[in-house]
């Protein structure tokens, strides 16, 4: 079964990812991948359907939700921003850059900016451990990171979105 993207009400929808993945082996990962990908977030208006598909109480789904730093419970910004805070991103200047993006956006990490153009978030390692610090934006990777370069990608990724 195929979901289409905004067709049918939300529990339509969620119930179709759920179909699609019923009778995987652990289904409940697959169906919280299909989703994010589906929605781009986890809502928590989501979690009692998924619960009563898979015969799950609502805090076994939340739990494995909010365990995982890739579910997202609300919509992330046009732009995401991941920033690694690993000890080698960190022994090279992450937090400078961390500190950094903090103030430009004027979020902490884990928020977006109130025009929704920019989530900015910490992961603690994007496997660039010889290049940092690193970044990961809209997917794509980046390495020596200094401030300036943090800002030029960022505004190329929200000029690739209009």
């Amino acid at each position: 079964m195929t979901v289409v993207p905004g067709e049918g009400s939300s529990a339509e929808r969620v119930r179709a990812v759920v179909d699609v993945h019923r009778g995987d082996r652990g289904a409940l990962l697959p169906i919280l991948h299909g989703l994010q990908a589906e929605f781009g977030y986890i809502g928590p208006e989501m979690v009692p359907v998924i619960a009563e598909e898979l015969n799950l109480s609502k805090a076994e789904v939340h739990g494995v939700i909010s365990f995982y730093a890739d579910f997202r419970d609300r919509p992330a910004g046009r732009t995401v921003v991941r920033l690694c805070r690993a000890e080698a991103c960190q022994s090279v200047g992450a937090e400078r850059l961390v500190a950094h993006a903090r103030q430009v956006y004027g979020v902490e990490l884990g928020e977006t900016t109130r025009d929704g153009s920019v989530t900015l978030e910490q992961v603690f390692c994007l496997g660039n451990c010889a290049l940092g610090p690193a970044a990961q934006i809209n997917g794509r990777l980046h390495g020596r990171l200094d401030e300036n370069r943090l800002d030029t990608l960022v505004m190329e990724a929200e000029a690739g979105d209009r």
